[in-house]
């Protein structure tokens, strides 16, 4: 399914129109089809106006939505995640900006170190080891997009992260055994900021929801505009209330099987040690 306005730029009336009463060929009597569905594919840059003459077309009357929208709104500048606009694939551009957006995230992994906490050379590793192989370049971009998406996390209003990882992604090992170290104790570094925290779930827990995949839950100004995120390779967005709720009680379940920060620590660290 198609993600929502929060997740790109170019969506923003189309989730206007989702969250509206008037289909969009209502709103097409007044302006052309075309350069709306150019806006809503992320083809042209949207302004505050152009969100809050939308919104009228549309007969979208929350107010909080649309002022919402339009705080998040770049006029015709682009992000700098639109540098990749030609190399990576759409939804890594999406992802990005939701990520620049989100007023907090809320993340769980099995397998994987989140990627907003990966080093260089841990998601380097990872990248290599794609199939098909990638290109020398190609596993570069990704690397450097992956590293200036953490910006969101050390910037002068840093996104508040909540992260639950199994402590099967803790000894993966990817990289070799100073990489991993590496990734570990920049773990334990990250975790010690005021806005970042950091649960394991250790083995012998048993079973536990959503054991599978990786979950990363998009809050956004107003909670009509958040989106969930699974099995992040796919760069799928979902937004209907029922999964929201879904996903914020597995969340709440994963971080209730987790040990505490102090605890979770201790973990990373005696396991870091022993590399």
């Amino acid at each position: 399914m198609r993600h929502n306005v929060f997740s790109s730029l170019g969506e923003r009336p189309g989730s206007l129109r989702r969250k509206s009463v008037r289909p969009t060929s209502r709103a097409a009597d007044r302006e052309q089809q075309s350069r709306i569905s150019n806006i809503e594919s992320g083809g042209y840059p949207v302004s505050a106006d152009r969100v809050r003459s939308l919104a009228r077309l549309y007969g979208c009357a929350d107010e909080a939505l649309i002022e919402a929208l339009t705080r998040m709104t770049g006029g015709r500048t682009r992000g700098w995640w639109d540098e990749y606009r030609e190399i990576l694939p759409a939804g890594a551009l999406d992802l990005a900006e939701v990520e620049h957006h989100a007023q907090s995230m809320r993340i769980a992994t099995v397998v994987h170190i989140p990627g907003l906490l990966q080093t260089p050379e841990h998601a380097r590793a990872l990248f290599r080891d794609v199939v098909p192989p990638l290109s020398p370049p190609e596993v570069e971009h990704l690397v450097s997009h992956r590293i200036k998406r953490q910006a969101v996390l050390y910037r002068e209003q840093p996104i508040p992260l909540s992260a639950v990882v199994h402590e099967t992604a803790l000894r993966m090992g990817f990289g070799g055994p100073d990489v991993a170290r590496d990734q570990l104790e920049y773990l334990l570094t990250a975790s010690e900021y005021p806005h970042i925290d950091l649960r394991v779930i250790p083995f012998g827990t048993g079973s536990f929801p959503s054991s599978g995949a990786g979950i990363v839950y998009f809050a956004a100004e107003v909670a009509r505009l958040d989106s969930v995120q699974v099995d992040g390779d796919r760069f799928e967005f979902i937004d209907t209330e029922p999964q929201l709720i879904k996903y914020r009680a597995v969340l709440d379940r994963l971080e209730a099987s987790a040990l505490k920060p102090d605890a979770s620590r201790d973990l990373v660290r005696r396991i870091a040690q022993s590399i």
